[in-house]
């Protein structure tokens, strides 16, 4: 069944094709993929420092005693022999902050995703429910219609014309409140998705979930992005603990120096090589600060993951309620609305026969109209839950989805320049750079 959305091409909508759009159209996950290129960058930058480092310098001197000037030329190389450990821990620390922010990414990519299943499932839900208000508008203006008849005729009395006429305006109160939430949901599509719904069809099958809630702890516990990119980070922690205890020791340096001079007294070519050893005596307690600071940050960090790990099951659990409750609710709603319509139909019947009142057909009308809104509710609950459920164990990606969109290689980037200047990005990656070009001009 199609159902009529904001004014578009003929193509409808599905659920699927929201999800696509709303992950290529997402500034959110744009923004965050350069931050990931940030932190790819501290590993460029930490390697670094275990190579040479190769500086032309140029001199110009004047004496004012012999007035001579005095230049020279030369080429200055530096190279870290020994440093222990400091500068191998701080990579490594980077490295593992890399992989962190990997997975801080993926959990922005189900959040957005989430946001995209949400939004579409409420321009869905108040379609439904603007429809049936639009119907319930036009059988009780039929109604009033044959109350006013009915009281031309002396069948009806004054009050119940007065009746129809009050829930009729009731309904058209609650048809016009149905339309504004419509159109916010609307406005939400747009910033989910990207773009104005096109009219949107059934949102299909219920996605595959885990078999049992303890599957999904399970799962949980493993895979959830936001607990290995805290367990990530734990990881970068330790070894930048490691790093501000290796700063106790030693360090060894090689400067190697040929240049040229010229103009002076002392014209001619000169080479030197020299190596330093550096050792820590005093420093006016920050090298202890600095362990401490690092010390710190670890155990925070450490935490930080127990809780998180708490709250990403409660979350499993608090989804998989949502689920049984949305479920629960689609059964007595449709059972409920069975009964309505029955109960609906029966005092319609009795009325004609003088049995029953206006009101009592009313009353009847009013419950029919409320078990339908109930269950349009309780579907759209239902696959917001299940979707969630899929966000609870980590699974609402891209790549589970099999979602028929260019997805971003996190490590093209990573690859293409931690080591060297070598350029091999994805298409994605492509893109970003042809966003970055253009704000740069801009």
């Amino acid at each position: 069944m199609c159902l009529g959305g904001m004014p578009g091409p003929a193509k409808a909508d599905n659920l699927r094709a929201a999800l696509e759009d709303a992950y290529e159209n997402s500034d959110l996950l744009d923004q965050n993929r350069f931050l990931l290129r940030l932190q790819d960058e501290s590993v460029a930058q930490q390697l670094a420092g275990l190579r040479p480092i190769i500086n032309f310098v140029a001199n110009s001197t004047w004496n004012s005693v012999t007035d001579t000037t005095t230049n020279s030329l030369s080429l200055v190389t530096d190279l870290l022999l020994f440093d222990n450990g400091n500068r191998r821990h701080l990579t490594e620390a980077a490295r593992e902050a890399v992989l962190s922010t990997r997975q801080s990414l993926i959990a922005l990519e189900q959040q957005v995703l989430l946001d995209g299943v949400t939004a579409y499932m409420n321009v869905w839900r108040d379609i439904q429910v603007v429809q049936v208000r639009e119907s319930n508008v036009r059988v009780l203006t039929q109604q009033l219609r044959a109350a006013r008849d009915r009281f031309e005729v002396g069948e009806d009395t004054r009050t119940d014309v007065a009746q129809a006429e009050a829930e009729l305006a009731t309904s058209r109160s609650n048809l016009a409140t149905a339309r504004g939430q419509l159109e916010i949901s609307q406005e939400l599509f747009i910033l989910a998705i990207g773009r104005p719904s096109h009219g949107l069809v059934g949102p299909g099958a219920l996605p595959d979930l885990p078999d049992t809630e303890t599957d999904a702890d399970h799962l949980a516990r493993q895979q959830h992005p936001q607990i290995i990119s805290l367990q990530h980070e734990v990881r970068s922690d330790e070894l930048s603990l490691a790093a501000a205890r290796s700063d106790y020791g030693p360090s060894i340096s090689l400067r190697a120096e040929a240049g040229e001079s010229f103009g002076g007294t002392n014209d001619g070519s000169s080479s030197t090589l020299s190596l330093t050893l550096t050792q820590p005596i005093y420093r006016g307690g920050q090298l202890f600060s600095l362990e401490r600071t690092a010390r710190a940050t670890l155990s925070a960090t450490e935490f930080e993951l127990q809780q998180q790990v708490r709250v990403i099951i409660q979350t499993v659990g608090n989804a998989y309620a949502r689920l049984r409750i949305a479920n629960a609710q689609i059964q007595a709603s449709e059972q409920r609305i069975r009964a309505a319509r029955l109960a609906f139909e029966g005092v319609q019947e009795e009325a004609t026969l003088g049995a029953r009142t206006t009101l009592d057909v009313l009353d009847a009308e009013q419950d029919l109209l409320d078990a339908q809104i109930s269950r349009i509710e309780a579907q759209a609950d239902l696959y917001v839950g299940a979707y969630s459920v899929l966000a609870s164990v980590g699974l609402l990606t891209v790549e589970h989805l099999d979602l028929d969109v260019a997805s971003y290689d996190p490590t093209a980037y990573y690859n293409s320049y931690s080591n060297g200047p070598a350029r091999s990005l994805s298409v994605q990656g492509e893109r970003l750079d042809g966003v970055l070009e253009r704000i740069g001009r801009d």
